[in-house]
Parts: structure tokens; sequence; C-alpha cells
């Protein structure tokens, strides 16, 4: 596999240390940029919701028992940003919003680093939400422990998952939009020595930060990087990924059903109502006439 030959935003998986260990990487550069355009987010909340979003995928990979399992991240911190929401797939498919997108803070004077942590805050909570088997939906959370997200979600996982982890979640912005953007996630397997886990903690260690690994190099150098001395195996294809909502038209008619029937008569006096996706920015514009065929529509159900 070589770099050149990888989609825009994709995501990469492999074992290493005879599959012993797991290892899930996601490019998320174009993802998040996209991101940062529909909801016109300022620097720091990019980061915030651009490391979330990363994670999302990782999750979803990990977590999820089919090829597209969606598993929903939720931050719920102090910080001046609100919540995060980010939404991922096994399949490649992401979105992904915040409370407050204008929120922002100074660079940190410490490590002139983007403030993610101040940004979110450190006390509150990540919930994570994904199906069971059974297709019910099941909800773990952890108290909020860095406010970083990537110490974060790896909490998430060891605590209310039972899994043993490393995460890293980065992203760099340059010239007013994200240069780079990811993360990488690695799962312990049942088998793995110490001998093992030593090398990979040092290996991690060795990198530092992942915003600047991935500065410098690729993805597939990064999790190369990281699996050093481990013998990484990759899946022969990298897995293209993209933003993708799964908002409609038709979805965003029927959103205006839960409103009481004077209010839609209200709508069709102003010449119709606008309605925004939360999840991905998009603008519907629906029409009066639109709106009077909802209630036409119950009319018949009842007759």
């Amino acid at each position: 596999m070589t770099s050149d030959a990888l989609p825009a935003s994709f995501l990469l998986r492999g074992t290493a240390a005879g599959g012993t260990l797991r290892f899930v990487g996601i490019d998320a550069t174009q993802i998040v940029e996209e991101a940062r355009l529909r909801h016109h987010l300022s620097k720091t909340a990019t980061a915030a919701l651009g490391r979330a979003l990363a994670a999302s995928a990782l999750l979803a990979v990990v977590l999820g028992k089919k090829s597209d399992s969606r598993v929903t991240l939720r931050l719920q911190g102090d910080g001046p940003i609100g919540w995060i929401v980010a939404e991922g797939s096994a399949d490649g498919l992401l979105r992904g919003y915040v409370r407050q997108p204008g929120a922002d803070l100074p660079i940190r004077a410490s490590d002139g680093k983007l403030d993610v942590r101040g940004i979110v805050g450190t006390d509150g909570e990540l919930a994570v939400t994904r199906l069971l088997d059974n297709g019910e939906p099941y909800t773990g959370s952890v108290r909020l422990v860095s406010g970083e997200i990537a110490e974060d979600v790896s909490t998430y996982l060891g605590v209310s998952e039972q899994i043993p982890n490393a995460v890293l979640l980065g992203v760099y912005e340059e010239g007013g939009r994200v240069h780079r953007a990811g993360g990488l996630l690695v799962q312990a397997m049942p088998g793995v020595t110490d001998a093992t886990l030593a090398r990979l903690e040092a290996n991690i260690r060795g990198m530092g930060q992942l915003t600047d690994h991935l500065r410098r190099g690729s993805l597939l150098e990064t999790m190369q990087t990281a699996a050093a001395g481990l013998d990484l195996v990759l899946a022969p294809e990298a897995q293209p990924a993209r933003f993708q909502c799964r908002c409609s038209r038709g979805r965003a008619l029927e959103s205006l059903r839960f409103f009481a029937p004077a209010e839609r008569q209200e709508m069709m006096d102003e010449g119709g109502q606008e309605v925004v996706c939360h999840w991905c920015g998009e603008h519907y514009q629906i029409e009066p006439d639109e709106i009077a065929g909802l209630d036409a529509q119950r009319e018949r159900a009842q007759a």
C-alpha cells in the first residue's frame, strides 16, 4: 500500500504482534474541513469537533458488529462550547455538530496548542450510544477526565467496555483551514504479552502529539511508527470516509408534524417554513402547499 493511492479521507485497519493488537486509524482531514465550513466553526471548536468525529469512527469500528454499525458520541462539559455530538459508522460515514460553534479560546501559552481542554471543560460527561445485537440502543458513560477527548474516549473504552486501549486524536489548522486531522486507536486483544504492550507504549510515547506526527507524515506512516517492531499487517485496501448526513427534504417536512395545527397554519400564512438540520447545517425551504399536505394526510388517516 502506498500513501499516494489513498482517498481524501479514509480508514485503515490492521493487526500486529501476531493478532494480539488491533489497529484502526482514520485520516479525517476532508471530513473535518467540511464540518468547519458547514457549521462556521471557530478554530478551537473545529479542533474539538474534529477530534470527536475521528473518535466516533474509530469507536464504530471497534464496538460495531456490522459493516454499517453506528456509534454516537456526546461530550457535555462545563466549557464554553457546550455539548459536542458526533456520529460515526463502521462504513466511514460521519456527521456531527456543537452547541456553540463560535466559541473560541486563545492559544495556550504553556505549549502553543489550541485549548481544547478549556473549550470542552473538565467537569462533565462522555456518553456513547450504540445498538446491541438485539437492536436495542445502549448508552454507556463516564465522567470527563481531561476534556482533551482522546483521554476521555480511552477511559470510556477501558471502564465501560473493558477494552484495553490507546487512543490518539489530532487536528491541525493552517491558513484558515484544516490541514491535517485524524485519529488512531490500538486495542489490546486476548493473548497480548507484557513485552508487546511495553514496546507499544514506548512507540507511542516516542511519537509525541499525534497532530505533530501527522504534520510530518501520513496516517500510514503514523501507524507504522506506532507499530514499529511489532509486525504490522494492514488490510489490503483503505476504506473511504466522508461527511454524510441522513437528513432529507422529506424528513424536514415530516418534522413539522410535531407542531400544533395552529402553528403550521402560521407557517403557511408567512409563506412557508425553513428547516435547518442541526447535524449538517443543510437548509430546507418548505412551501405552504407542502405544509398543508401534512394536515390533509392526517385527515385522510382519521377518516
